[in-house]
């Protein structure tokens, strides 16, 4: 009888190719940098280890490296289970044979477990944490923003109309319809995700920004969307200083005017801007790296469950791209 985990005669051939996919060398950095022992200790005491009736339940560790993959190429229940089957290295990374690939229920059970229990944040504090023990925080100072996801605006579906809990919002000349994640990113090099929270469209940056602070920085970087900052009640008797860039008409006017004291306020207003980029470099990871454009699911607490994990698998990749640049790890 075939063992758990062992490779049908297709997953050995696979095994002997000579040129490594950009899939499969993907998936091995995930395997590196995942902090597997940490975030397993979290889920084992909710995940039943055995059924009551029926077959045996599917390994914790093989479920979680399911919901990962799952994450990370942005999958449905139904296309997981598909990739499954059809992607040899995704069933090596999950260490599964083609007989042993789970249904797509067994996958959203899984899911439902971690949003059930509230596991998406102490699985992200978990996966900081090690990052922290690595130097790679320095909580001097944080860079706010938020950024639109769009929501199927269709009403074409069982219930007939859209998303309750998203919103429409407009930005410039544009309405957009759908949620909005907000996160907070240390102003340090590697530039990685310390707090993160997701609401509905309409929900202004500014009211959000108190709870993107770790309590320990002494600044804080934002765009034009957060003027006003430092009058807010929420940020009373906070020694944080508020380096906020002007809204740009406010600019051209400022530098049409010319003079020293417009070129300081111009070089200023350059100066918060390229500090300000490592947030929109985050931003880039999660929806070109990551897919995560639109929603998957409706509702914001399934969504914000996603997107707290993704911001997690986001700084793993930050932080080893960082660590590489400055020569820490091999290339």
């Amino acid at each position: 009888m075939k063992k758990t985990g062992q490779m049908s005669f297709s997953d050995a051939e696979m095994s002997l190719k000579k040129k490594q996919t950009r899939r499969e060398q993907f998936l091995s950095q995930l395997d590196t940098l995942v902090p597997w022992s940490d975030l397993l200790a979290l889920i084992a005491p909710h995940y039943a280890t055995s059924g009551r009736r029926g077959r045996q339940p599917i390994g914790l560790t093989v479920m979680l490296r399911i919901h990962l993959v799952q994450l990370a190429y942005n999958y449905s229940d139904p296309a997981m289970e598909d990739a499954l089957i059809e992607v040899t290295s995704i069933r090596q990374f999950c260490r599964i044979g083609i007989d042993e690939v789970p249904d797509e229920t067994t996958i959203l059970n899984f899911r439902h477990l971690l949003e059930h229990h509230g596991l998406a944040r102490p699985l992200f504090d978990a996966i900081n944490a090690r990052l922290a023990q690595r130097g790679l925080f320095l909580k001097t100072g944080t860079i706010v923003d938020a950024s639109l996801i769009a929501a199927p605006s269709s009403t074409k579906n069982t219930e007939g109309k859209r998303d309750e809990a998203m919103h429409q919002s407009k930005k410039g000349n544009q309405y957009y319809f759908g949620g909005k994640v907000h996160i907070g990113v240390d102003e340090g090099p590697a530039g990685l995700v310390h707090t993160v929270d997701f609401t509905a469209g309409n929900v202004a940056d500014i009211t959000q920004t108190h709870q993107l602070l770790h309590g320990a920085e002494d600044h804080l970087i934002g765009d034009a969307g957060y003027i006003g900052l430092e009058k807010r009640s929420e940020m009373q008797g906070k020694a944080i200083t508020c380096l906020i860039s002007p809204r740009p008409g406010t600019l051209r006017k400022l530098t049409a005017l010319g003079g020293e004291v417009a070129e300081l306020y111009q070089a200023i207003c350059h100066q918060i801007a390229s500090r300000r980029a490592k947030v929109e470099h985050v931003f880039r990871d999660l929806k070109i790296r990551f897919g995560y454009s639109k929603v998957r699911y409706r509702g914001i607490a399934k969504n914000k469950a996603r997107f707290i994990l993704l911001a997690g698998l986001s700084n793993l990749f930050r932080a080893r791209n960082y660590e590489r640049r400055q020569g820490m790890i091999a290339s």
